[in-house]
């Protein structure tokens, strides 16, 4: 048996914010943006609208597309609405779903990913028939915009799919799944400050400790490296070579990330996607945002691969489903 995606919906916010409008306020230019990242703009959620907004966005898009209720929600997310409790059962009881089994994953960029291999669990498990997963983030909360290394990457967003019970090869079926963490490089990509280890008192808010702080250029090796190990070892896991796969949709951190990695996987410019420059890094919303852009084909063999703060990293394959017009 196997997990297999039935709808998927997605959610942005309206206001687009572009690299000319941030480089009024940053010593930076809408060249130097593009040509380090790719990214030509952004949505920014307003003030007021929070991940749970939305995640139920999305959720309730997924849920119409595939036409059915679900019997278990799981949000991946690094900014939820408060430190305590997570969004999942108010996303839940939004959606009107009742008292069903959810709850939050956090492995940053990689959440996607863990969510799929998570909603399989719990369907190949018993424990749930249809599971709503969704990516959601408001990273525009924890980016300190007077950051130049950092204001330019990240956006908000939610990408949602409803996953069910069916059969190994069949068109929308998840897996098999390689993840992997490395906590000793925790600190390359983290918010230093705000969680129980070091609280946000006014000395970490003065030093603007209560956004997130990033070592680019280790994380960009960091990142090529896990990323074209795990394609690799989930590739094998599934009887896959790369000739195999239809396309490539990694996570959308950076366009020179996903270059790198496709040019030593060898997948070929035509098979890879990429639309950062549409949204920039929405952490665990971005491989479901792209998959709902990719203009994919049923029965497609699609490759998902991530990477994250924690440091975590994670791969799976899609056999593309035959999904109703968005």
């Amino acid at each position: 048996m196997s997990a297999v995606i039935r709808g998927l919906g997605t959610a942005v916010p309206d206001r687009v914010v572009t690299n000319a409008e941030l480089a009024a306020t940053l010593d930076t230019t809408d060249e130097w943006v593009r040509t380090r990242t790719g990214i030509a703009e952004r949505r920014i959620a307003e003030v007021g609208t929070a991940t749970a907004d939305l995640a139920v966005e999305a959720g309730a898009e997924a849920l119409k597309a595939a036409g059915e209720q679900a019997d278990a929600v799981v949000i991946a997310t690094s900014t939820p609405d408060r430190s305590l409790p997570g969004v999942g059962p108010e996303v839940a009881a939004r959606l009107g779903l009742g008292t069903v089994n959810a709850f939050d994953v956090n492995a940053a960029c990689t959440g996607f990913v863990y969510g799929l291999a998570v909603a399989a669990g719990l369907i190949a498990g018993d424990i749930a028939d249809r599971v709503l997963l969704v990516g959601a983030e408001t990273m525009s909360r924890i980016t300190d915009f007077s950051d130049r290394s950092t204001a330019v990457l990240f956006g908000d967003g939610a990408g949602a799919v409803l996953l069910s019970r069916g059969a190994e090869g069949d068109q929308g079926a998840v897996g098999p799944f390689d993840l992997g963490s490395d906590g000793d490089a925790s600190d390359l990509l983290c918010v230093p400050a705000g969680g129980s280890r070091r609280p946000a008192d006014p000395d970490a808010i003065a030093a603007r400790d209560t956004f997130l702080q990033m070592d680019g250029r280790e994380v960009y090796r960091q990142a090529v490296r896990r990323m074209v190990a795990s394609s690799q070892k989930v590739l094998d896991r599934a009887g896959l070579t790369v000739a195999d796969v239809d396309r490539l949709v990694g996570h959308q951190a950076n366009a020179r990330i996903l270059d790198a990695v496709a040019d030593r996987l060898g997948v070929a410019p035509e098979r890879r996607f990429v639309n950062v420059a549409r949204y920039g890094n929405t952490s665990a919303a971005s491989i479901p945002l792209a998959l709902a852009d990719a203009d994919l084909e049923p029965g497609e063999q699609v490759l998902l691969t991530a990477f994250g703060a924690g440091m975590t990293w994670g791969s799976t394959v899609v056999r593309w489903p035959s999904l109703p017009p968005g």
